[in-house]
């Protein structure tokens, strides 16, 4: 992770409230984050990290495939060697100011991470909190939900990912390797676990 990289956050209380959950937090949302957005600050991505006070905003992008989720392994290339070698049915990443918010960083982190010839149009699923690791107590996640419809969709960060659309069903087979968040997530939307209303 670069030290010079401004990403976007608050303090913990502005993002979680008084009684943080674990898990997919779900409803009407969308004055909530305008909220975040327009709360938020830019600090130093290595700052950030290590600050379990402050909560940097991850737009999270499940992407599906006619009931199919785009299933991914990270290699040891990525940034955050604290992800590496586990699995993920998320896209994303922080936001940075050329961003222009959420919004602009799904678009980045979209045309950066994926080769797809059309332009997502992500439908909020809910806000993403998991207080119990370390990646998770400085991250708080804004999950969408992207449907590709049968267009394609390949990876283009080959050196830091690898997948492939699956049955929801095949997720089960990495279960136990996949990242937090993504458990979390899986479980929210196969109703293994119940998330928790707004």
């Amino acid at each position: 992770m670069g030290t010079d990289e401004l990403v976007l956050g608050l303090p913990r209380a502005r993002a979680v409230g008084d009684r943080p959950w674990r898990g997919v937090l779900y409803g009407d949302l969308e004055a909530r984050i305008a909220r975040m957005e327009r709360e938020a600050s830019w600090r130093p991505r290595a700052e950030a990290e290590a600050d379990p006070g402050w909560k940097q905003l991850i737009p999270y992008l499940v992407v599906r495939d006619r009931g199919a989720l785009l299933l991914m392994r990270r290699t040891r290339a990525g940034a955050d060697a604290r992800l590496h070698e586990r699995w993920t049915i998320g896209v994303g990443g922080h936001v940075n100011p050329g961003d222009a918010g959420v919004a602009g960083a799904i678009g980045r982190e979209w045309a950066e991470e994926l080769d797809a010839p059309w332009d997502p149009e992500p439908r909020l699923i809910g806000l993403l909190n998991d207080d119990t690791d370390a990646v998770g107590q400085v991250h708080l996640g804004l999950v969408y939900a992207v449907e590709a419809a049968g267009r394609p969709v390949a990876i283009r960060e080959t050196e830091k990912l690898s997948g492939s659309f699956v049955a929801p069903r095949d997720v089960l087979r990495v279960y136990d390797r996949l990242e937090t968040w993504s458990s979390l997530l899986y479980d929210f939307l196969f109703e293994r676990r119940p998330g928790i209303r707004a």
